[in-house]
């Protein structure tokens, strides 16, 4: 529980979330198929036009989108090589 928290805070700090997608994308560690597979994760959300929660509700709306993106970004941490995780302090 406490590696989802301190993920969501990674999430919100853009300082470092940027910076780390940058590092994950450049990576020569980090396998063609997880890169494609991350971007194909973003990319299908973004072009299905079915919402969980519509964005009509405008709070729940956004805290949805928020809420996909966060397990997203989840996973690219998952993903990520041990010293690119290090690096960025995401997991002790």
């Amino acid at each position: 529980m406490m590696k989802f928290v301190k993920r969501v805070r990674f999430l919100f700090n853009v300082r470092r979330s940027v910076p780390f997608l940058v590092d994950f994308f450049r990576s020569n560690e980090v396998s063609l198929f997880k890169k494609v597979f991350s971007i194909g994760l973003v990319a299908g959300y973004f072009w299905l036009p079915f919402d969980l929660i519509p964005d009509v509700f405008i709070l729940f709306g956004i805290v949805d989108d928020l809420a996909v993106f966060a397990f997203v970004l989840q996973l690219i941490v998952k993903m990520a090589p041990e010293e690119l995780q290090h690096r960025y302090e995401l997991k002790k």
